[in-house]
């Protein structure tokens, strides 16, 4: 788990930089019609931590875990992102993420090998489902720098 907390600790420092300086008007722009703006894609990823952190946790002590999916458009439009400032948003993301950070350093290593469920009935290992978090993490965050101009 070092190198996905050693990523996770480099985008906790990068992203509230991706924001800093870029007006509302620019965060909450929308690339194209039905795509999110930056402050949706951000908001999504704090949907996307509050579900796995709680799927962190609890894959810990119940065996096998079963993941209950989320459906993350209507998670984004409930959570109204998008008529939220983009600041609150920043510190929600990255308060939410150290968290999981710190979940995952406290992590004893056998727990990382417990049986997760996916939504489709395969079976994938607690290891496989924060791997798979960072980079559905960096996925959207190289769309949001890309959206920004930064990339």
């Amino acid at each position: 788990m070092e190198q996905q907390i050693a990523r996770m600790q480099k985008h906790l420092a990068e992203v509230p930089d991706m924001f800093r300086d870029r007006g509302e008007e620019e965060t909450a722009r929308r690339p194209a019609p039905g795509k999110w703006s930056a402050k949706e894609i951000l908001g999504h990823l704090c949907d996307s931590a509050i579900n796995n952190l709680a799927r962190f946790v609890r894959a810990q002590t119940e065996q096998p875990y079963a993941l209950i999916p989320y459906q993350q458009d209507e998670w984004v439009k409930a959570q109204a992102y998008q008529a939220r400032p983009a600041d609150e948003i920043v510190q929600l993301w990255s308060s939410l993420n150290r968290s999981v950070v710190a979940v995952m350093a406290a992590m004893p290593p056998a727990a990382c090998e417990h049986a997760c469920i996916l939504a489709d009935g395969t079976t994938v290992s607690l290891r496989w489902l924060m791997e798979d978090y960072v980079a559905h993490m960096e996925h959207h965050l190289g769309q949001l720098s890309r959206q920004l101009g930064q990339g």
